[in-house]
């Protein structure tokens, strides 16, 4: 078995987790969500995480505005809709829960 394809399935699995939650904080542009997730060391490009966040959109979990840059064509800034919001309290609890029972089994001794 490949540890490389585990961990990167380990790290595609909580992806959307983490981008729901970087997008909760406020509105926020995807390369400023690339810099944060690749400076957390969940390893992605922009082919992961736009269609990422079409997916996300299409569900009702996020919107976006368009806003005029100085520097360049605008940009696209996503935000939570109240679904998202829902739906990512939703999905911390469940991680809430499985830390909790990956702790419960790592720390299990053999008696």
């Amino acid at each position: 078995m490949n540890l490389e394809n585990t961990l990167v399935q380990m790290r595609k699995g909580i992806l959307e987790y983490c981008i729901l939650h970087i997008i909760s904080r406020g509105e926020v542009y995807a390369s400023d969500m690339l810099d944060e997730l690749t400076a957390a060391k969940m390893i992605v490009v922009e082919g992961t995480l736009y269609p990422l966040l079409t997916r996300l959109k299409n569900a009702g979990l996020l919107e976006y505005k368009w806003v005029e840059s100085k520097s360049g064509p605008p940009r696209k800034y996503y935000k939570l809709t109240e679904e998202g919001d829902t739906f990512l309290k939703g999905l911390s609890d469940t991680w809430e829960d499985l830390v909790r029972s990956t702790q419960m089994i790592k720390t299990k001794s053999n008696s």
